[in-house]
């Protein structure tokens, strides 16, 4: 009962894999999606796989909840995970003349969602991409890293998973569950908070942007941007910890540097591809 817009890139031949991009807390609602923010469409081109971006669930982690929040941008039955490993693929998939491999991939919020999907769907994604989220989300700091992004949208956790460590929220957690990732190809990214050449207002004045306005910016993403990318490192160094004591390989990519922002994910682009190559060619 509503219409959820879809961007496609198509592979030049039939028979290709799909990757799926899921987009950050804002999303596409707020121009902060991976068509605005990237040159993904230019990266994926000569790749020959099908690339698939729902332009829509903005702090909705891509999951199905309990109860609708109904304001903001959670109005509506928000059932994305059911929409977009149930709904979606089967269709779309058919229409592209995909062939059964794929890979999905989100950023911040949606890296999450991304391991989420491949442990709800055993066998149904041969790579997963976790650029800079948290696997956590069952214990107390990780379920209020919940509660200040679905905020953003109208929205409590306790109508999206329950109460913090309630079945479904521990269904909902990628880190107590890391044992159904074993057998997937995983790329899994974290910078460590420190300001970097592009968290710098120098960056930005050389893009013609005024001074005054890339100090400021620079001064979020330093500020904000570097407390929220020191709490993804320290919770993707938890995950390291319990894949590596499972035996479950993955490929990291923990950066010297960097605040939760556009430049790193843009990195992961380039860098998950040979993990993303290797599974699905």
């Amino acid at each position: 009962g509503r219409v959820v817009p879809i961007s496609v890139i198509k592979a030049k031949d039939a028979n290709r894999p799909t990757i799926y991009l899921l987009n950050g807390a804002g999303g596409a609602e707020q121009n902060a999606d991976w068509l605005n923010m990237t040159r993904a469409v230019d990266f994926y081109a000569n790749k020959n796989v099908n690339v698939v971006i729902v332009q829509g669930g903005a702090f909705s982690y891509y999951t199905d909840w309990n109860t609708s929040p109904n304001r903001e941008y959670l109005k509506g039955p928000q059932k994305w995970e059911t929409f977009m490993t149930k709904e979606l693929p089967g269709p779309l998939e058919d229409r592209l003349q995909a062939s059964n491999k794929r890979a999905v991939a989100g950023m911040s919020m949606s890296a999450t969602s991304a391991l989420l999907f491949a442990q709800h769907n055993p066998g149904f994604y041969d790579a997963v991409g976790s650029f800079a989220g948290c696997a956590a989300t069952a214990a107390p700091f990780e379920y209020e890293a919940l509660r200040l992004t679905v905020n953003r949208g109208g929205g409590q956790p306790e109508q999206m998973w329950g109460p913090m460590g309630s079945r479904q929220n521990r269904y909902n957690d990628a880190l107590m569950n890391s044992e159904k990732l074993r057998g997937t190809e995983l790329y899994i990214s974290s910078g460590n908070g420190l300001p970097g050449m592009t968290d710098m207002p120098s960056y930005y004045t050389k893009q013609g942007i005024d001074p005054t306005v890339a100090s400021a910016g620079a001064a979020t993403l330093q500020i904000e941007g570097g407390i929220i990318e020191a709490g993804v490192n320290h919770c993707t160094h938890n995950f390291k910890a319990k894949l590596d004591s499972q035996n479950i390989p993955a490929t990291y990519n923990f950066r010297d540097t960097g605040t939760h922002s556009w430049p790193g994910w843009k990195e992961d682009i380039r860098e998950s591809w040979p993990v993303f190559e290797r599974a699905l060619n």
